[in-house]
Parts: C-alpha cells; structure tokens; sequence
C-alpha cells in the first residue's frame, strides 16, 4: 500500500477535488462572467430598440378591439391600426401605465392589450417575450 490517494481520469482523489481542479473551474467561471456581462449590456440595448406593429403584418388593415382581438377594418368601437411600429422601450413604458406615442389612453390601452396578447410565432413576439425578462 501507498500513502498517497488514488486518483481518477479527471484529476480528483478519493478524498475530494484537488487544488488543481478548483483552481481550472474558477478560472473558467471568471472568463464566463467577463464574456457574458458585455453580451448582456448588448442584449438589453437592442430589447429598448426591437419594434412591434400593431397589429403585425399579416394582419395590416384589421382594427383593434378594446380588449387586444383584431378585428375587420371599420368595425364600431374599434381602433384602426398603429401608424407606425412600437419601439421596444416604447411598449416597456406603456407596460408600466404610460400610453405609447400618438395616442390617446383607450386607445394606447387596446394596442397594449394586443400587445400582451402576442403568442409565439407572430411578429412582434420575440419583441415582447424579452420586455418581459428580468435584468
């Protein structure tokens, strides 16, 4: 018999990690998080600058109901459609209680019903779906 532990392939003994090891893992997780701020001050300005139409394209020319729901242009108590696209920062402030620009507050309230509204796979959802991630 030796005094020494047996070690293993990945470098650990039978009594634990060696220094080595710990050392190799925190070296990794400093480059990970030094990498990843960076990508993540990146990815938070461009949420503020994605655009959401109201209502989205394949759907350009219906009106919007008071509770989101698109409906046929001219449809009584409906309002007709956004004039231009939402910014991302736009719809986040709407989100808060402030009505998006160019409108009045029913009617900023109907485009951010629409808004909330969106599931995955229509324009604008992607938009959205990233306002509504933690930072």
């Amino acid at each position: 018999m030796t005094d020494q532990a047996t070690s293993d392939e990945d470098g650990s003994t039978a009594g634990g990690t060696t220094s080595r090891r710990a050392l190799m893992l925190g070296a990794v997780g400093a480059s990970a998080v030094v990498s990843i701020r960076p990508a993540l001050a990146q990815t938070a300005g461009s949420v503020l600058n994605c655009e959401i139409a109201v209502p989205e394209r394949t759907r350009a020319g219906n009106w919007i109901t008071a509770d989101g729901k698109t409906v046929a242009s001219g449809t009584k108590g409906a309002f007709p459609p956004a004039s231009r696209a939402y910014k991302g920062e736009e719809v986040k402030r709407a989100l808060n209680g402030s009505t998006l620009p160019g409108t009045d507050t029913e009617r900023s309230r109907a485009y951010v019903n629409y808004i909330r509204r969106l599931q995955r796979g229509q324009g604008g959802f992607t938009c959205f779906a990233s306002l509504q991630m933690p930072r």
